[in-house]
């Protein structure tokens, strides 16, 4: 008999038993909800996937929209418009991530540019100057502002270049070539302070509200008309949807939206008086060394509508436009202090003491405070006692005699004014009837002109001065200063009056302001709100909107006293002896009556700076014009000969000849 082996295997125990039952149902979930997972993908959300893949393969490009243009104000001649462009743009998000692989594009994309591939300065927000070629400079200071938005490399490329680039696209990862809309400047550097500049939009901008909706890639004004009025210019883009395989290949377009134009901006500047204004102050700063800058306005008293502004030094927008971005060197070459910071409109951004062009601010305010009467006189014997002891002079130690407001407007008698100011001085925080009527007129305070930017200028009172001394007090002490070194810590005294009423002293003003003040006592009163923008119509001609701004608010000014200053101003320009009766000899003032006043500042320990500031009351074609001349010596030498020129251009066509006058009074 066969016996059989003996089993030997060792009984399953119930332990074991429960064990292996465990594993075994969890393993049976985790297949369950595998498939059941599976399930729902392929059943469920397949519809849902497939969409997205085909999505996947569509691209929506942009389609820059051209800005609007802006012309002069008969609407023929065009001052800025846009010419299409194209550019080779960098996408960051799309750029390979290795850094190794995206300095081999870099230099690749260099050399078909054109571009130096050699290390440079390379200033960047939030990380310092760094030593970078001129591509991957441009890619981080821009993500360091907008991470998202493209950079802009390369424009007006030449079609092999956006040929080569498109046949290439897989070695030109995140690469693209579009068509964009650069400004351009037909009147190269005419008005280019008051047009303004364009730019991407700033991180700032895409969260303001005036901004919302547009892309990080758009362009839109920075300064200037552009900003002012970026809204009505700004076009809307257009966009393309295209297909792509999976290497990023275009295959088809899919649909597109068309790009809308911007809007025309017509402006109220006349082109032949604005190219006149500029070579007047030209010739003024020329024939005024060291002169080194100045500025203009010529305006519609009555409306507040802008003829002409220039500053100077000016520069050529269309620099901005060339086929590379401007380096951080040729930025400062071009723009910085070497250069007379072009940049700068001086008609509305830099503020000075005006001289004695602030009289007949200061004139108004003692008439119709009753500090002083048409009637009054005093006896300019070429001295004023300031204190016991001290003494101011007229320029050049000049005696007048005995003289009424008029007479004292006309001649321009410090000593005069001086006596003016100390009557007007009260000690309380906010002025008295001086400080009073200096902001009615609307010194200290913007204008409201529509460029943006606008400097305020100032205003010295009591108030003022105290704040002024306890902020420099705080600031000495904080930065271990020794006393005294920023501000002589003094209260405000009756000589700082005196200063202001003769428009020196702490006071600052801007071109405009002045402009403004002196509309108010031409037109009777009224504080125009300036303004450059006149129209604004849709690109088929039709008009959308017309500026034409209320005044800001009306000063009653007795018509007696009106009529006493505008007595002086007129002798102070055609009668002998008139500060600037000698620029304007031989002038037809019987046709074209001139009111101006001269001003002599003295600003910072430098040369005298030149004012002039004058209207002529045309029933047809009114028009003011304040001029000024850094260091360019009395009113009656650099700035009066400048208004002189714009005045002959206005009413006659032509500049006619440079005059400068004799008269040496501040």
């Amino acid at each position: 008999m066969i016996q059989l082996p003996e089993d030997r295997r060792p009984p399953l125990t119930p332990q074991i038993a429960l064990r292996v039952a465990v594993v075994g149902s969890i393993a049976l979930a985790m297949f369950a909800i595998i498939f059941f997972r599976l399930w729902f993908l392929q059943v469920l959300s397949g519809d849902q996937y497939l969409a997205q893949a085909s999505t996947n393969q569509v691209r929506t490009l942009r389609i820059a929209a051209p800005r609007g243009e802006i012309v002069d104000s008969t609407g023929n001649n065009i001052l800025v418009d846009s010419k299409p462009s194209i550019a080779v743009e960098l996408s960051p998000p799309d750029l390979p991530k290795n850094r190794a692989a995206r300095g081999r594009l870099y230099r690749r994309l260099a050399t078909v540019l054109g571009l130096s591939t050699q290390r440079r300065r390379c200033p960047v927000a939030g990380q310092g100057v760094l030593r970078l070629a001129e591509i991957p400079c441009d890619v981080r200071q821009q993500v360091a502002l907008l991470p998202y938005a493209d950079v802009q490399v390369a424009t007006d490329v030449p079609w092999q270049v956006q040929a080569y680039l498109a046949e290439r696209q897989d070695q030109f990862p995140g690469v693209n070539v579009q068509q964009v809309w650069l400004r351009r400047y037909p009147r190269n550097d005419l008005a280019a302070q008051l047009f303004g500049t364009v730019g991407r939009i700033t991180p700032q901008e895409i969260h303001d509200p005036r901004y919302r909706g547009v892309s990080q890639n758009s362009v839109v004004g920075q300064s200037g008309l552009e900003w002012y009025y970026d809204r009505y210019l700004r076009g809307v883009d257009g966009s393309e949807r295209v297909q792509v395989d999976a290497l990023g290949h275009f295959t088809r377009y899919l649909s597109s939206t068309k790009p809308v134009s911007g809007n025309t901006l017509k402006l109220s500047l006349n082109l032949q008086l604005q190219q006149a204004g500029q070579q007047a102050l030209a010739e003024a700063i020329a024939n005024s060394p060291p002169a080194p800058a100045g500025a203009f306005v010529a305006m519609n008293p009555t409306n507040g509508e802008i003829y002409a502004m220039g500053s100077l030094p000016t520069f050529n927008p269309n620099v901005f436009n060339g086929a590379h971005p401007i380096s951080y060197a040729q930025y400062n070459k071009l723009f910085g202090q070497a250069a007379g910071y072009p940049l700068l409109n001086r008609a509305i951004q830099s503020s000075y003491p005006t001289g004695s062009t602030f009289k007949g601010i200061t004139a108004t305010a003692a008439l119709q405070s009753g500090a002083w009467n048409l009637t009054d006189t005093y006896d300019d014997s070429g001295q004023f006692q300031d204190a016991p002891g001290v003494f101011r002079h007229n320029a050049g130690h000049a005696v007048y005699g005995v003289l009424n407001i008029t007479q004292a407007i006309m001649v321009s008698s410090d000593d005069f004014f001086y006596n003016l100011g100390a009557r007007l001085n009260v000690d309380v925080p906010k002025g008295g009837a001086l400080q009073q009527w200096a902001r009615a007129f609307g010194i200290g305070r913007a204008t409201g002109v529509d460029l943006g930017g606008e400097n305020a200028g100032l205003l010295p009172s009591p108030e003022w001065r105290t704040k002024r001394d306890a902020e420099e007090v705080a600031y000495e002490r904080k930065h271990h200063v020794p006393c005294c070194t920023l501000s002589d810590k003094r209260p405000w005294s009756v000589g700082d009056n005196e200063n202001l009423a003769v428009g020196q002293g702490d006071l600052e003003a801007t071109p405009l302001q002045l402009a403004v003040a002196y509309s108010a006592l031409e037109n009777g009163g009224n504080i125009v709100r300036p303004h450059v923008g006149q129209e604004v119509d849709d690109p088929y001609g039709n008009v959308l909107t017309r500026i034409n701004p209320a005044p800001l608010r009306r000063l009653a000014i007795a018509p007696q006293n009106l009529d006493a200053i505008r007595t002086g101003l007129h002798d102070a320009a055609s009668v002998p002896g008139g500060t600037s009766a000698d620029v304007f000899a031989g002038w037809p003032q019987s046709q074209f009556p001139v009111y101006g006043k001269t001003g002599t500042a003295q600003h910072d320990n430098q040369a005298d700076q030149s004012w002039y500031v004058c209207y002529v009351p045309d029933s047809v074609k009114p028009i003011l014009v304040a001029v000024t001349v850094e260091q360019g010596g009395f009113g009656a030498q650099a700035a009066a000969p400048a208004a002189r020129e714009i005045l002959s251009q206005w009413f006659f066509g032509k500049r006619g000849q440079f005059v400068a006058g004799t008269s040496k009074t501040l």
